[in-house]
C-alpha cells in the first residue's frame, strides 16, 4: 500500500514539475532561432505537457463529471490555440492572411476524421461496436457543419470583397452566428439535455460513472486546473518554437506551406486526441466524440469572432473561404460524419473510412 501511495505521489510531482518546465522552456525559447539540440529539448518539454495536460483534464473531468470535463479540455485547447493565431496574424502581416482559414479547417479535419476514426478504431478493437448517443452526436455533427459552411464556405461565394473574403459586415454577421451557435450548444449541452451525452452501455442505457477512485477534493481540483492551463500554454508556445525547424524541414522537402500548419494543429490538438483515445479504451466513445466534435466546434466559434474582433487593427486582407479541394473534403466529411452518427452504433469500419478521409485530407496537403 505504502509503495502505491509513493507511485502516485510522485506521478502527481511529475505532472506539476513538467507543465512548469516545458513553460521555462517556451520563455527561455519564445523568438529565439534555436540549435538543434533546443529544439529536441524543446519538443521532449512539448510532449511531456501534452501527457501532463491529459492528466489533469481527466481529473478536472473525474470531478465535474461528462459531458463538462470533455468541454474543460476542447475549450481550454481552443482559447490558447486563437490567441496564438491571433498573436501570429498581428506579428505576420499580409502574408498570414490565410493562417487562420488553414488553421480552423486542419483543426476540422483532425477532429472530424483523425480523432473521431481512431476512437471509433480503439473502441471496436475492444467492444466489436462501440455505442453512443446520436442525438447528442448528430446535434454536434450538425452544429459544426453549420459553422463550418457560415464561415469557411460563403466567403468564396459572396461578392462584398474580390476574393475568397467577408465583407465588414458579414464578417460581423458570422462573428456573432458563431458565437450564438456555439453558446445554444453548450446550454443545451451541459443543461437542457446533458443526458444526449452521456456514455452509454452495449444496451443503449447511460453508462454509471466511474468511482474506481474518490473523488478529487477542491485544492486537487483547483491544481490541476492550474496546471492544464499552464501545459496548454506550453504545449502551444513550445509547438511554436519548434515551428521554425519544422518550416525549415518542410521547405527541403519541397512540400507547401500549407503542410506547417497542418503539423501545428495536430501537435496543439494532441491532449485531445490522447483524452480521446484513452476515453474509448475504457467504452466510453460518447466522451471521445464529446472532446472531437466540442474542439471542432470550439475552434470555429471561438476564432472567427476572435478574428473579427482582430481584425481591426489587422493590415491586409484576411481570406477565410476554402478552396474547391477542401470544400470537397469538408462536404464527404458531413455526409460521411452523418451516416456514421446517425445509428448510434459503429464498427472498424466507420472508423477505417473516417482515417482514410484523414489521410486523404494529410496527403492532399502535402501534394495538392
Amino acid at each position: 500500500m505504502n509503495a502505491r501511495a509513493t507511485i502516485r505521489t510522485l506521478a502527481t510531482r511529475w505532472t506539476v514539475v513538467v507543465p512548469i518546465v516545458a513553460a521555462l522552456a517556451l520563455v527561455f525559447s519564445w523568438g529565439r532561432q534555436l540549435p538543434p539540440f533546443a529544439v529536441a529539448v524543446v519538443a521532449l518539454c512539448l510532449a511531456g505537457a501534452v501527457l501532463a495536460a491529459v492528466h489533469h483534464a481527466e481529473v478536472i473531468a473525474h470531478r465535474v463529471g461528462e459531458p463538462f470535463g470533455s468541454l474543460v479540455l476542447a475549450v481550454a485547447v481552443t482559447v490558447i490555440e486563437v490567441a496564438l493565431i491571433v498573436t501570429l496574424m498581428v506579428d505576420g502581416g499580409p502574408k498570414t492572411s490565410a493562417l487562420a482559414r488553414d488553421t480552423v479547417f486542419a483543426a476540422v479535419m483532425i477532429t472530424c476524421n483523425g480523432i473521431v476514426g481512431l476512437s471509433l478504431l480503439v473502441g471496436a478493437v475492444r467492444s466489436r461496436v462501440v455505442v453512443f448517443n446520436a442525438e447528442g452526436s448528430g446535434a454536434a455533427l450538425a452544429t459544426v457543419a453549420t459553422l463550418a459552411t457560415l464561415s469557411l464556405v460563403l466567403p468564396t461565394f459572396t461578392v462584398g470583397k474580390p476574393g475568397p473574403e467577408f465583407s465588414t459586415a458579414q464578417l460581423a454577421f458570422a462573428a456573432v452566428a458563431s458565437l450564438f451557435l456555439y453558446g445554444l450548444f453548450v446550454a443545451v449541452q451541459t443543461v437542457r439535455h446533458r443526458e444526449y451525452f452521456l456514455p452509454l452501455t452495449p444496451e443503449g442505457a447511460l453508462k454509471p460513472d466511474e468511482h474506481h477512485a474518490a473523488l478529487p477534493g477542491r485544492g486537487a481540483t483547483a491544481l490541476s486546473l492550474a496546471m492544464l492551463l499552464v501545459a496548454l500554454v506550453a504545449v502551444v508556445g513550445d509547438a511554436k518554437s519548434v515551428s521554425p525547424t519544422i518550416e525549415s524541414g518542410v521547405e527541403a522537402a519541397g512540400m507547401p506551406q500549407a503542410v506547417v500548419g497542418v503539423v501545428i494543429a495536430l501537435l496543439v490538438l494532441l491532449p485531445e486526441t490522447l483524452a480521446a483515445v484513452r476515453a474509448a479504451r475504457r467504452e466510453r466513445v460518447q466522451t471521445s466524440l464529446n472532446l472531437a466534435l466540442g474542439s471542432a466546434m470550439a475552434s470555429i466559434g471561438l476564432t472567427i469572432p476572435a478574428i473579427a474582433l482582430a481584425s481591426v487593427w489587422l493590415d491586409g486582407p484576411l481570406h477565410l473561404g476554402l478552396g474547391a479541394t477542401h470544400m470537397v473534403l469538408l462536404a464527404l466529411t458531413v455526409v460521411v460524419g452523418a451516416l456514421t452518427v446517425v445509428p448510434g452504433r459503429a464498427t472498424l469500419l466507420q472508423g477505417g473510412v473516417h482515417l482514410s478521409i484523414f489521410a486523404a485530407f494529410v496527403f492532399l496537403a502535402i501534394s495538392p
